[in-house]
């Protein structure tokens, strides 16, 4: 039975596009029908469902194939988890074009000091993010999550729901929202009602 290459590729935001992964790893020889990715979602989530595909469908023999480490995991452990995961199912793990031999003292050594990396880097955009995130607040520029109507649509659901004539499930239809957003609606303007 042949050995067969499953590629896995990663993104962390919508915003970003998986082409050139992709084209990474047919360059490497894995068939375009073979490749297993996430879109949106980062890598310090375990939880990924194109990367569970992709452990999946490898089978003993196979070699899982990820363009670079931190595509796959984004912490020590976790990659040393994935790595050892597989290992054990006897399916081979490629970072580009380098093979990951867990017998070899180098590989294993040069394997963890690249996830070292990859969860350091990980850690600087969380740590520059906070940082960011703290300077905007101070400078009143980050307000936390809007209401999603606006003040006059506010103003006129509490006068609605005041009238009586209107559940809270009419008032959700009628200004496109979910009851949730109602009753907070409600809520924020007690003296209304």
């Amino acid at each position: 039975m042949p050995k067969t290459l499953i590629g896995y590729a990663r993104c962390s935001t919508d915003k970003q596009d998986l082409a050139a992964q992709q084209g990474a790893l047919v360059e490497l020889g894995v068939a375009p029908d073979r490749i297993y990715t996430d879109h949106g979602l980062t890598g310090t989530h375990r939880s990924r469902p194109g990367l569970d595909q992709a452990l999946a469908a490898v089978r003993r023999g196979d070699t899982l194939v990820v363009p670079k480490l931190d595509r796959l995991a984004r912490s020590v452990p976790d990659a040393r988890d994935i790595a050892d995961s597989l290992v054990a199912r006897g399916v081979k793990l490629a970072l580009g074009s380098s093979v990951y031999d867990p017998t070899d003292p180098m590989g294993k050594m040069f394997f963890n000091i690249v996830a070292t990396f990859a969860e350091f880097e990980a850690d600087l955009i969380r740590m520059r993010t906070r940082e960011g995130m703290a300077i905007a607040r101070a400078r009143g520029k980050l307000r936390g999550k809007q209401p999603k109507l606006s003040v006059k649509q506010q103003k006129e659901l509490c006068r609605m729901h005041d009238g009586g004539k209107h559940s809270i499930s009419d008032l959700a239809e009628l200004f496109s929202v979910s009851r949730p957003t109602v009753y907070r609606t409600l809520a924020r303007h007690p003296d209304t009602t």
